[in-house]
């Protein structure tokens, strides 16, 4: 149950890892138990079976386990510099409400972030803006699926093929999202797909997509964990090598490369919860559809409804400028909510010196006014119902003047 008794009344908890895990507690114990018996923790079995199972389900030829999702990207970005396809400075588009993460992989691989705007009603990169963003020092865009949500479209991928730029997916949110598309970028240099075939999966759609596994996430391992995903043979090779010390033969490096490899208990645990990872999907988006249904409060604005393939629902955002007080309001009826999140990354202390300047207002109103409900495998239908209502009877505190 997602319900705990604190101070006398019920709390609809944001995340309750605890029910979560107990949910498929027995199967995670005896995966643990056979990884502890057979004495081998790191680059054996369950890795092998976890990333051949995970690059099915994405639909790519290749996923290599990696230490976490911000390793995940920075190895996509390294790699394309051993292959000659990046270089130090190059510019890289990326929307600019993200989590800093996918910012902190362009800067620490020594490119240049180009931040454009989302939309207000899709929260996502808005399309329209990144051609105009393009330049003789473009050499990628990275689009996010931000809270579960699809950013991708045809368009996009026309964009990136006519200006010959990469195309990467941060997928750290968006596990199990679809989209019904002719335009992953890698069809038409592999001729890979049948024609009447148009069902894809986030993370497929690009020419390699990094993953996160933080316990949180829609699929989650029992610590830090990550994937990339890609079509493209000579990436996947020189990432898997560069995640290993950069090595392809033991104590031969070809490449100054970084220790990130997934655990074998982790592979373990995300190969049986990566079964129950559509069905889980499923109870968000229902839970989801009660948000969308019931509630209607004029000071509260839900984002634009997508159709349940192009949406996960890692979180459920709505937005208010009275968000302290929606949140009292919540919380005194026994409801915990969370802020995703609350300063832009060019608002950080640590991109003060390079990106302070820049004028984002839609960014700006976004990070001042979000605040995520809770929703996950635990949260009941019931719940979802309670949560709307108490949003529906909140009123913000008048103003004395």
């Amino acid at each position: 149950m997602a319900s705990h008794c604190y101070f006398c009344f019920t709390m609809i908890t944001f995340y309750d890892l605890p029910a979560i895990t107990a949910l498929h507690a027995e199967e995670y114990k005896s995966a643990i138990s056979r990884v502890i018996d057979s004495g081998w923790f790191l680059q054996g079995r369950e890795t092998q079976l976890f990333e051949q199972s995970y690059a099915s389900y994405i639909g790519t030829r290749h996923c290599i386990g990696v230490g976490n999702g911000l390793d995940a990207l920075c190895l996509i970005l390294q790699a394309y510099k051993q292959l000659g396809s990046l270089s130090d400075g190059d510019e890289v588009i990326v929307p600019a409400n993200t989590f800093i993460a996918t910012i902190n992989a362009i800067t620490l691989c020594g490119l240049k972030p180009i931040l454009v705007e989302p939309t207000w009603e899709n929260l996502n990169l808005d399309i329209s803006r990144v051609e105009e963003a393009v330049t003789p020092r473009t050499r990628a865009v990275i689009t996010v699926h931000l809270y579960g949500r699809l950013s991708f479209s045809d368009a996009l991928a026309d964009i990136c093929r006519r200006h010959d730029l990469l195309l990467i997916e941060d997928n750290a949110q968006a596990q199990g999202c679809m989209v019904n598309s002719e335009c992953r970028m890698h069809d038409a240099e592999l001729g890979t797909r049948d024609s009447e075939s148009r069902i894809c999966r986030t993370g497929s759609l690009g020419h390699a997509a990094a993953h996160s596994f933080y316990p949180a996430k829609n699929l989650g391992a029992l610590g830090d964990a990550g994937a990339v995903t890609t079509d493209d043979d000579r990436l996947a090779e020189t990432i898997r090598s560069l995640a290993n010390y950069g090595t392809k033969e033991k104590y031969i490096f070809c490449y100054v490369g970084r220790n990130s490899r997934i655990s074998e208990i982790d592979a373990a645990v995300l190969s049986i919860k990566l079964r129950h990872l559509d069905d889980d999907n499923h109870h968000r988006q229902q839970i989801a559809a009660i948000y969308y249904d019931t509630i209607s409060n004029p000071h509260v604005t839900l984002p634009q409804r997508l159709p349940d393939t192009c949406n996960v629902y890692h979180q459920f955002p709505v937005f208010t400028e009275h968000r302290d007080s929606l949140r009292r309001h919540l919380l005194s009826r026994g409801i915990e909510t969370m802020i995703h999140y609350p300063v832009a990354p060019h608002r950080q202390e640590c991109y003060a010196a390079t990106l302070e300047h820049l004028h984002l207002p839609i960014t700006e109103r976004i990070h001042a006014c979000e605040v995520s409900l809770p929703i996950s495998p635990v949260i009941t239908l019931d719940d979802a119902v309670t949560i709307a209502k108490a949003i529906n009877s909140f009123s913000p505190p008048l103003l004395i003047r």
